[in-house]
């Protein structure tokens, strides 16, 4: 063990014996006198292992009858501390210093817990000081002043310590605090030295060493110096506590935020919040204390929720107390009680202002005997009481109840200003946490609402998805998906992730969505439909930035999306993506790909190409969409994400809805970090038996073939009783494709189920508009008849040309 530090101009003294590392003996013994418990430390001193001490009378390691003083020891002494002339196994003698503190468990048990200091060959008067200037200064100090070595073991105590902890330095030295005063705050305390040892820098603390007996108004507020040797280097620690008494140190000490403020609101749980103030309280502010919620929370902000006035409803949500044994009352936690109008409760409640109250005035008194909801504090001798609103923000959230018993002094004004600070701490947190939590559901509300309620049954797809909220407490994000049907049969898919969580997020994420929408019913190729979405985000982020600071996520900046388009009667694919996960494609033989789309940047930052990739895929291939959230996962990278991913698609499965539910499983071993939204597709085929293609040369003698060759096909397919209305149709698509377009001209039909497609297309660019034909004009109202007659309508443009469309129901023939 290193030698203590030596005062200024003396030398330490030599000794040629090494010593050997102290160590403390511990063992536990019931009110029985039986061993209990039997540490390492009490073997090597006496040489019984545990088997052999461990549920025997104590008496049986007495060499001495002096040990009988400490067999009599009076119940409601805490403490005992002398020298018992013990038995080593081997048979020989040893007298010992022993301290033994009284411990009682929350269940009831009482035991005794037994240290003992082997010092290793030092002195219990430490090491020599030498100078007699030092010895007086350090033992007559007023403050509490102790030195502890390398290992935390106590060295010198002067007479400050001694009266403090009614122990002398000799039954002390050896020690660690924790074993000398145990308590929490020694612990704390401990680990400040620690600190102070391994940092070399002093340590300050609003933490207390209280004595035996002594009352809570009263402790040492302590800090710890390093003490170093001529070297520099770091060999024991100075503890100097400082008598600081009353209400002020109790208040100071509270307030702290790395003491009883820090400690309160650690999560978004207003249970927990509740519990944590009255763990606070107690026994530091009061002996006990109960936290009463209003049953329910009201919803209001700002000042829309006033004082609550009548009969107030309250859940009991948290009750800590200092008394072992007591009862709670007749209101448990989590049951329901009401305070009549005139109860201390209610009146602080309306007022908004805490009191005290002394029980023994005659309102209180009153209000105990009658309300089930006060029997905790006679159940607990209660004599002082505070009563404190919890409120946050204008809005009245409950009451927080305090009580001390005889055994302290009553409340005093200090004590209401810092419990209604810690309250108020409190209130606000809960009050935070509830307005999250309907925020949060707001927003779910809102995202799910804004999110596809169901996918159509399309012809050129089987479809299926799933959408995930993040599990975080920044909430919901903007990932969204969407299934959009095209004209010619064709279908879109499309999903993309908004950056940020919240309304916000899922407020733009349904401007972006509906904006797809509407740029994908103009027949947009993927690369051009990005394009003008990435000046729309362009235009969002001007605007919020002209009414508040622009952030790194105003108006979607960030934002990624894929966006791809399928024909199921070429079978060919065409995607393009901004910043978005490459969708992942298994072939109907069974093999996971990635489809290489090129990346494009996110949206949002302007000026940059979008590019497209064009694919032919086969009848059957399940096309795999996702967003981020699904890949990135805490315990796994990025490949390994990936694989495990193509390892569930590859998995063969009856429904898309078993391949969702695979993938989700494989991947998401908890609450994903962030949204994830997955959306599925299996492609179908549109095979010759429901196409037909004609190509039609520039004169209008071959509208009357059009409209020939339309009827024989629909009698093939046995749509009759749609022949006259396609004619129609097929006529004023070809006249105006041959009186205003260019050649070559093709005319195409397309049965699925319930719907044929006309389509007539031409190299012309230019777009043909509906307008109201005049009275006496002799053209102009062949595509308002088409409009008229169609279920839908529209013009695609192509590389070369346009491509004119009709589509019609069949149900109603």
């Amino acid at each position: 063990m290193e030698q203590l530090p030596t005062p200024p101009g003396e030398r330490p003294e030599q000794t040629d014996a090494p010593q050997q590392p102290a160590y403390t003996a511990t063992a536990a013994v019931d009110e029985q006198g039986i061993v209990t418990e039997w540490g390492e430390g009490a073997t090597r001193l006496l040489g019984y292992a545990p088997a052999e001490v461990v549920g025997r009378s104590a008496e049986f390691l007495l060499a001495d009858p002096v040990g009988d003083e400490a067999r009599r020891i009076p119940p409601e002494q805490e403490r005992w501390s002398g020298t018992v002339a013990l038995r080593h196994r081997d048979g020989s003698l040893l007298e010992q210093g022993l301290l033994a503190h009284r411990w009682t468990s929350t269940g009831g048990g009482t035991k005794w817990y037994v240290v003992s200091a082997v010092t290793g060959g030092r002195g219990g008067d430490g090491s020599s000081w030498g100078d007699p200037l030092h010895e007086w200064s350090f033992s007559q100090s007023p403050c509490f002043l102790a030195v502890f070595d390398a290992d935390l073991r106590l060295v010198r105590a002067n007479a400050g310590m001694e009266r403090t902890l009614s122990l002398t330095e000799s039954e002390m030295v050896g020690l660690r605090l924790p074993e000398i005063a145990p308590d929490p705050v020694s612990e704390e305390t401990e680990r400040r030295m620690r600190l102070a040892l391994e940092s070399g820098e002093p340590q300050h603390m609003e933490a207390f060493v209280r004595a035996t007996g002594v009352s809570a108004e009263h402790g040492w507020a302590t800090s710890v110096a390093p003490l170093r040797d001529r070297d520099g280097v770091v060999r024991a620690v100075c503890l100097a506590a400082h008598d600081r008494t009353g209400a002020e140190v109790e208040t100071q000490q509270m307030i702290l935020p790395d003491a009883a403020g820090a400690r309160i609101g650690t999560t978004e749980d207003s249970t927990r919040t509740a519990q944590e103030l009255a763990d606070v309280a107690v026994p530091r502010l009061a002996d006990f204390a109960v936290v009463d919620l209003l049953e329910p929370l009201p919803r209001g902000n700002g000042n829309s929720s006033g004082p609550p006035s009548g009969p107030v409803t309250v859940c009991r949500t948290a009750v800590r107390s200092a008394v072992e044994g007591s009862s709670e009352g007749r209101v448990a936690v989590g049951e329901t009680a009401v305070y009549a109008p005139l109860s201390p409760p209610a009146e602080c409640l309306a007022s908004g202002h805490g009191a005290v109250y002394a029980t023994t005035a005659p309102a209180v008194a009153e209000w105990m005997a009658r309300d089930p909801a006060a029997a905790w504090l006679g159940a607990h001798g209660a004599h002082s009481m505070l009563v404190v609103p919890m409120h946050a923000d204008g809005v009245s959230l409950g009451v927080a109840v305090f009580g001390r018993r005889r055994s302290r002094e009553p409340f005093l004004p200090e004590d209401l200003t810092l419990a209604e600070e810690l309250a108020g701490k409190a209130a606000t947190s809960i009050h935070t946490a509830h307005r999250s939590a309907r925020e949060h559901t707001s927003t779910m509300t809102l995202q799910r609402s804004l999110l596809p309620q169901t996918l159509p049954d399309h012809p050129a797809l089987e479809t299926a998805s799933r959408y995930l909220p993040a599990g975080t407490e920044a909430g919901v994000g903007g990932d969204w998906f969407d299934v959009i049907p095209l004209s010619g049969a064709r279908v879109a898919l499309v999903v993309g992730d908004v950056v940020g969580h919240g309304i916000r997020a899922s407020a733009t994420m349904g401007r972006l969505r509906t904006a797809v929408r509407t740029l994908a019913d103009v027949d947009l190729p993927p690369d051009e439909l990005l394009t003008h979405l990435d000046d729309l985000i362009i235009h969002l982020s001007a605007d919020e930035g002209g009414r508040e600071a622009l952030d790194e996520s105003a108006g979607g900046i960030g934002t990624t999306c894929l966006y791809v388009v399928y024909d199921p009667v070429t079978r060919h694919c065409t995607l393009a993506r901004a910043g978005h996960p490459p969708p992942a494609v298994v072939s109907p033989e069974g093999s996971v790909y990635l489809l290489d789309v090129p990346a494009g940047p996110p949206l949002g930052l302007g000026g940059l190409p979008f590019e497209t990739l064009d694919v032919d895929l086969p009848e059957g291939s399940v096309l795999t969409l996702y967003t981020d959230g699904l890949l990135q996962p805490r315990e796994r990278d990025i490949d390994e994400a990936l694989d495990t991913m193509f390892g569930a698609l590859a998995q063969p499965a009856s429904t898309l809805d078993t391949v969702c539910d695979r993938v989700l499983t494989a991947l998401l071993t908890h609450r994903p970090d962030d949204d994830v939204a997955l959306l599925v597709a299996r492609t179908r085929a549109l095979h010759a038996d429901k196409v037909v293609v004609w190509d039609l040369t520039s004169d209008p003698s071959n509208v009357s073939q059009a409209r020939r060759q339309t009827t024989d096909q629909l009698t093939e397919w046995g749509l009759e009783e749609a022949s006259f209305v396609t004619e129609l149709l097929v006529s004023e698509l070809v006249t105006n494709a041959i009186r205003y377009g260019e050649p070559p001209i093709q005319l195409r039909l397309i049965h699925e189920k319930d719907t044929l497609i006309c389509e007539v297309s031409d190299a012309s660019s230019t777009a043909p508009h509906m307008r109201r034909a005049r009275t006496f004009d002799e053209g102009g109202r062949g595509l308002l008849l088409v409009a008229q007659l169609a279920q839908r309508w529209g013009t695609r443009h192509a590389p070369i040309g346009k491509t004119i469309w009709a589509e019609q129901s069949l149900l109603g023939f």
